[in-house]
């Protein structure tokens, strides 16, 4: 369907999470259902839903600056979702992550899509985090004109990077696209 500006069907995870400073987690959390003009006590209680999906609970108090990154990133993952988008758009949300928080985001992810159950479109530029996390993966020209493919990734879940599928399926890929 053509998007004609915001609408409550969708949210957006950015690669910065983008808090409001001023506001606790919970605040955080609560904004958007606020905004929305959902009473106070209500936005409340989704928003500490929310906060435990994520694993934040403890720190429901904690202002942006008392954060780590994946702390932050997991605060925009629980606004999001807080608002129940039919499909939840995310851009790089990961990419500003050391290597150890990406991989366990990742897991997060996966796992929050799992109880969730909402339609997902992630921009990244890895491809391991793609297959590792996706049933389709678009991968775009690098060129101006090309063509961009669809891939189907045919993986079971969960998914183990270290298992043999899932480095045969990296491979083929990376070979595939000349990037090995």
């Amino acid at each position: 369907k053509p998007v004609h500006g915001v609408g409550a069907e969708r949210a957006v995870i950015f690669q910065e999470p983008r808090l409001l400073p001023w506001l606790t987690v919970l605040g955080n959390v609560a904004f958007g259902l606020e905004v929305r003009g959902v009473p106070k006590a209500e936005a409340e209680d989704k928003a500490r839903f929310y906060t435990a999906l994520v694993g934040l609970t403890e720190f429901s108090d904690a202002f942006p600056r008392q954060l780590s990154g994946g702390m932050a990133q997991r605060v925009g993952i629980a606004r999001a979702l807080t608002v129940q988008p039919e499909i939840l758009l995310l851009d790089e949300p990961l990419g500003a992550l050391d290597a150890m928080t990406k991989i366990g985001m990742q897991e997060e992810l996966a796992r929050i899509w799992n109880e969730e159950n909402v339609t997902m479109v992630m921009v990244t530029h890895d491809l391991e985090e793609a297959i590792y996390l996706a049933d389709r993966v678009l991968i775009l020209p690098r060129e101006k004109g090309g063509t961009a493919r669809l891939v189907e990734v045919g993986l079971p879940r969960p998914r183990d990077r270290s298992e043999g599928r899932f480095v045969r399926y990296r491979e083929e890929l990376l070979r595939e696209f000349g990037l090995h």
